[in-house]
């Protein structure tokens, strides 16, 4: 049977079935989804900043003798706490979103602008840059999600752009003992990775010179993200054949400026378009459907409201049921609901089974929360994500949690309908009655290919 428009649009754009919610009716209920992932989970950069000093100095204190080991365990126990919660947080936020595909376009748009969380307090940091700088503009122009995201101070600091100083800039010329020099990490990822992309007609010079744009960009703890003038390399830049700074002009002005130019650029509108494709339809995606994308974006210079409803409505979205193998943590929200929780069970996770149902298995399944391997983000091919070891991952996880997660399993013969409605297949159909009980049947369903890919 081929699903309807509800199944097809929760199971493909959204996070799966739930029996807590009805399935998105039409194209309007999916995209209403966008702006209600808009709202904030509660992290910001002062939160994170007041994280990192008590790290820090936790480590001060115990090393200096002014803190006994057990009152150092406490500080980092609590801390690691807090990273835990950012985990629990966006899962209950995708868990009880009831259209999903807002919450898809978090995650989708976390990787695009892929930073790595090395601590606590850098989990915390990752989490005040979704809220601060990713879900607000869900629905708005890419040149303002693309400089809220390249201007957060976690990405400057993943990035170590608050390291780069104008060769020829005061700061530099006054300190002529010191090692300070051009740092070109975040031009380079912000042509290669989050615009133009890596096929793009720029040249090294595009990057040195928006290189030589971004210093004086910086962040520190005490004034968080500002402009440092002095430490800005003096003169025009030209990048893409663009004249930007110089006399006159403001440091940040100039580098929103740069950063609009790129987000309309027609190699971003290709490469994001393409990218979206990817995500949402095929590791191979349909030429139609990127052509369509593309032609949004360029028609109106990147109004992601207009280019997310050019997605949905698509009927590609028919064409290509299972054609996307899901992340790992695409696996876990889609199990959840499933299964019939919502967020306020995963938010009442004690640290324990949160580790044991939330964070470990993710870094089993490949896909260790807030730390892909590179800027380049987490990788979209079924091949990274189906491997003997990662599937093993899987089923456990689909053997073990769910017992321990629902005060009493489904019924594995109605779990099929709750799960994956229509789009079931007739083999797992045939399959699940012949379990020998209900956790080994619910493991069935969790487990198989038509949960497991989208």
């Amino acid at each position: 049977m081929t699903p309807d428009f509800p199944h097809l649009a929760a199971i493909r754009l959204g996070y799966g079935l739930s029996p807590l919610t009805p399935a998105p009716a039409d194209p309007q209920a999916v995209l209403r989804s966008v702006p209600e992932a808009a709202a904030p989970d509660g992290w910001t950069t002062p939160m994170a900043t007041d994280a990192q000093r008590q790290f820090a100095a936790s480590r001060r204190q115990r090393n200096a003798g002014e803190i006994d080991t057990e009152e150092f365990r406490r500080i980092q126990s609590d801390l690691n706490h807090q990273r835990l919660s950012v985990l629990q947080r966006r899962v209950a936020r995708a868990v009880d979103a009831p259209a999903g595909f807002g919450e898809r376009l978090v995650q989708f748009w976390t990787g695009h602008f892929a930073t790595v969380a090395r601590n606590a307090p850098g989990h915390i940091m990752s989490g005040a840059m979704v809220d601060e700088a990713i879900r607000p503009h869900l629905n708005g122009h890419f040149a303002d999600l693309l400089f809220a995201a390249d201007t957060h101070p976690m990405m400057l600091n993943y990035l170590n752009q608050s390291g780069s100083v104008g060769p020829r800039s005061v700061f530099a010329r006054r300190r002529p003992e010191r090692a300070l020099g051009l740092n070109e990490n975040l031009a380079r990822e912000a042509l290669e990775l989050h615009s133009l992309g890596v096929s793009a007609a720029y040249s090294q010079a595009d990057v040195r010179e928006l290189a030589e744009l971004l210093t004086g960009l910086t962040y520190d703890q005490r004034k968080g993200r500002h402009y440092r003038p002095d430490a800005a390399e003096p003169g025009a830049e030209t990048v893409l054949s663009e004249s930007y700074g110089g006399p006159g002009t403001s440091g940040m002005d100039e580098i929103r400026r740069v950063f609009g130019n790129l987000a309309r650029h027609p190699a971003t509108a290709a490469h994001l378009s393409r990218k979206l494709a990817i995500h949402f339809a095929a590791d191979d995606p349909p030429p139609d459907l990127v052509a369509a994308l593309e032609a949004v974006w360029l028609e109106t210079g990147g109004d992601l409201a207009q280019v997310n409803g050019a997605l949905v409505s698509h009927p590609v979205l028919a064409a290509n049921l299972r054609a996307k193998a899901r992340q790992p943590f695409d696996f876990l929200v889609t199990a959840l609901r499933a299964l019939g929780l919502d967020g306020a069970a995963i938010l009442a996770l004690d640290p324990k089974r949160a580790n044991q149902a939330l964070w470990h298995p993710l870094t089993a399944m490949g896909q260790p929360f807030a730390q892909p391997r590179g800027p380049d983000g987490w990788p979209e091919l079924a091949a990274a994500w189906i491997t003997p070891q990662m599937l093993a991952a899987r089923i456990g996880w689909a053997l073990s949690q769910p017992a321990r997660l629902c005060d009493a399993l489904p019924d594995p013969r109605e779990l099929v309908e709750t799960a994956l409605g229509p789009a079931a297949s007739g083999a797992l159909r045939w399959a699940v009655p012949k379990a020998e009980n209900a956790r080994e049947g619910v493991a069935i369903i969790l487990a198989s290919a038509d949960l497991n890919r989208r």
